[in-house]
């Protein structure tokens, strides 16, 4: 059997096909991705197949029929004002970071359905939980996926499948060039070992660092959300994030 990796060529994405094609029981790991699979971590079990998500085409996941676990990973954003968000900015963010998710699982949902085990995890982001300003756009795409995946996953159960959508819900990342950093393969590695453990486990949301950061950090998102958007404000223009 095979894996796909939606974004593979970069970050969190990239960490899971290095994972991935250290295990056996994956023949080939497909790399679905606008920009080229990095030559510095070819491998021959490695397939990339060119995909612009924001283009809303998905012909090239026709001849995948051989895939039994599924990874989502790619996604955009940066802190910015709404009002200096263009249109053309916030249709590719929706675009990418939320349709294509649902459009790629509606794809594979037969095999989530199956009584056959099909790993599946999808990155979404805490800031789809929060109040996030400066990511309006971001994090309202990422809300829309949380929403989804917690919707599907109680349809999955009530129609008897054991198989369920992984929601990946970090805070910032360290390894990853998400906040323009670079990639360091060491450092995002224990991620993505957990990520496809807790796949392979079907469970349904892994929140990294919750007990030691997040646990608190919602708990005052959700005693007040209001006050909570605010010092979210001030923290990031303390740090000079914008």
């Amino acid at each position: 059997m095979n894996a796909l990796v939606v974004g593979g060529s970069s970050g969190v994405g990239l960490a899971l096909v290095l994972q991935l094609v250290q295990e056996a029981r994956f023949g080939t790991v497909y790399v679905l991705d606008k920009a080229a699979f990095p030559e510095a971590y070819a491998d021959a079990k490695v397939r990339w197949l060119p995909c612009d998500l924001s283009l809303g085409d998905y012909a090239v996941l026709e001849g995948l029929e051989d895939v039994r676990a599924l990874y989502i990973t790619a996604g955009f954003g940066h802190l910015n004002w709404f009002q200096d968000l263009s249109p053309a900015y916030i249709d590719a963010s929706f675009a990418v970071n939320a349709v294509a998710p649902v459009r790629i699982i509606r794809h594979f949902y037969d095999r989530l359905l199956s009584g056959e085990a099909f790993d599946c995890a999808v990155m979404v982001s805490i800031a789809g939980r929060l109040a996030s300003p400066l990511f309006s756009v971001y994090s309202a795409t990422k809300a829309a996926l949380n929403k989804f995946i917690e919707a599907v996953n109680v349809e999955l159960e009530v129609q008897g499948s054991e198989n369920r959508i992984l929601e990946v819900s970090p805070g910032s990342l360290k390894g990853t060039s998400f906040n323009g950093g670079a990639f360091q393969p060491e450092l995002v590695a224990p991620l993505a070992r957990e990520i496809i453990d807790r796949s392979r486990k079907h469970e349904t949301l892994y929140i990294p660092q919750y007990e030691e950061v997040f646990k608190g950090v919602l708990e005052r998102y959700h005693d007040d959300p209001h006050q909570f958007g605010l010092d979210s404000y001030r923290h990031k223009k303390s740090q000079g994030r914008f």
